[in-house]
């Protein structure tokens, strides 16, 4: 009946039961005594007897309730969330002994066997990240390779959903909006020229060239499709111009576990491995969602559980106001940054499209989402994205009563901020979302594997913020 309560609430109930017990017993035997005497007494003094009993029983059970919290319950849920971060997230939390000092042998124990399975995870880890290094270096070298070539080359999915792209494909794609996987294809380019060309093309035929124009229609390219035997395309684009200057260089980009097109289902139902997570982040003119405006956006994707390299997003946005020296001394960014920049309807446009499709998450979202639902009519686009709040995937974690600012939450998981990039939208952005891929297993470690499962626990939390998904949702 009471599973699903937090330890340190059942425990509180239990208390209070036995102050309900002792207050009970008391009144039970006042009354017991007063109905026995051999001649009428008055009730007045059992009465004051009783009141005063209560009181002082109440007392006494808060006092000792206090003690077992601060010296028991907290204890165990530290304790146990320090067992989860090593089991699930491969983060070495501290046991503190001195906390855990009332449990006896627990904490000893749990540290000895933790200690004993981190000996054969960082074995194991070890092998890993060799091999990890490895494909770093073979994903590098053929980089360069079909940086060099001038085709630009994007695979597909069955379901037409992009795999895998490489930088001129990014320079294509990013004529129209910004390039992510799992994006598709339609988003990017004409169907009517794509379809036609699909129709009857054998897995054995040779590339079959096609005329291939962007979504918007401004641009045409000579293009080749190819069918593979794995169900999906491949699209090269020859020598496509003009080519776009890139601010950044980028890294080919691909996720193969994409190959297999994710089922569809509700968003309640959805596997959390299984979303798309753009984690983002604004920088402002002051701390009023009514009253100030945006002037930087960054936003970083997380697709399988990881950050995708290459996918992130980062954008001055002009306010058309002058931004205070008090807002500019805490993010570092001036009018001079923001001049020439975008304003917020090409800007919030720009980052609408980036998240097209996924989950926002946010730290304190009902600011950041606030902001950009202040301006919905005005940027022309609806922010209806499922939303998740990492003050509140922290507190389904580590429990309600932690700190649970950005720093102490990249404290607890071992995520870096470098000093330079916190307060800047894309410096955050990035925290929060390696944040996110390190609550993800904690969060199914405690059975949260699907989307609903989640947002139903962090709905118990929503005293600390407001949950932002639609009462259906």
């Amino acid at each position: 009946m009471f599973a699903h309560l937090g330890l340190r609430l059942r425990v509180f109930l239990f208390f209070c039961l036995l102050a309900v017990a002792g207050i009970g017993l008391a009144g039970a035997a006042l009354a017991l005594g007063w109905s026995r005497a051999e001649e009428a007494l008055p009730t007045a003094p059992f009465v004051t007897a009783f009141v005063v009993f209560a009181l002082l029983n109440t007392a006494v059970v808060l006092g000792v309730w206090l003690l077992f919290d601060e010296n028991i319950s907290k204890p165990i849920n530290a304790l146990s969330a320090g067992l989860r971060l090593r089991a699930h997230s491969g983060v070495n939390a501290p046991i503190s002994a001195h906390s855990a000092r009332y449990l006896g042998d627990l904490a000893p124990a749990a540290e000895a066997l933790s200690q004993t399975a981190s000996a054969s995870v960082t074995e194991t880890a070890t092998r890993i990240a060799r091999e990890t290094e490895r494909l770093k270096v073979d994903s590098e070298r053929l980089t360069a390779v079909l940086t060099e070539a001038p085709v630009a080359t994007i695979l597909l999915n069955a379901a037409l959903e992009i795999v895998l792209y490489d930088t001129q494909a990014a320079d294509v794609m990013a004529s129209v909006a910004v390039p992510r996987l799992r994006a598709p294809i339609r988003d990017y380019f004409d169907m009517d020229d794509l379809s036609d060309a699909m129709e009857g093309l054998s897995q054995s035929a040779d590339d079959k060239p096609i005329m291939l124009r962007d979504a918007s229609g401004a641009r045409s390219f000579e293009a080749r499709l190819r069918a593979l035997r794995s169900d999906g395309y491949m699209i090269f684009i020859d020598d496509p111009t003009p080519r776009i200057e890139r601010v950044a260089p980028r890294p080919l980009v691909f996720d193969f576990d994409l190959m297999t097109a994710a089922e569809t289902k509700a968003i309640n139902d959805r596997a959390l491995t299984d979303l798309c997570f753009v984690a983002f982040d604004t920088e402002t003119t002051g701390l009023s969602v009514e009253k100030d405006a945006i002037v930087q956006i960054g936003a970083v994707r997380v697709l399988n559980g990881r950050i995708v390299e290459g996918e992130v997003m980062e954008s001055y946005v002009n306010p058309g106001r002058p931004i205070p020296a008090s807002s500019t001394r805490i993010h570092q960014v001036t009018d001079a940054d923001v001049t020439g920049a975008p304003d917020i309807k090409a800007a919030g446009r720009a980052f609408h499209h980036f998240a097209r499709d996924a989950v926002l998450v946010a730290h304190n979202a009902p600011f950041d989402i606030g902001l950009l639902r202040r301006h919905a009519a005005e940027i022309g686009v609806e922010w209806d994205h499922p939303v998740l709040d990492t003050v509140l995937l922290s507190a389904v974690v580590f429990g309600t009563n932690e700190d649970h600012s950005l720093d102490a939450l990249c404290a607890r998981l071992s995520v870096e901020i470098a000093p330079e990039r916190r307060h800047t939208a894309l410096g955050d952005a990035m925290a929060t979302a390696e944040a996110v891929t390190r609550l993800l297993p904690l969060l199914e470690g405690k059975g949260l594997r699907t989307f609903g499962a989640l947002l139903g626990e962090t709905r118990r939390h929503s005293r600390l913020l407001e949950d932002l998904n639609p009462p259906a949702a």
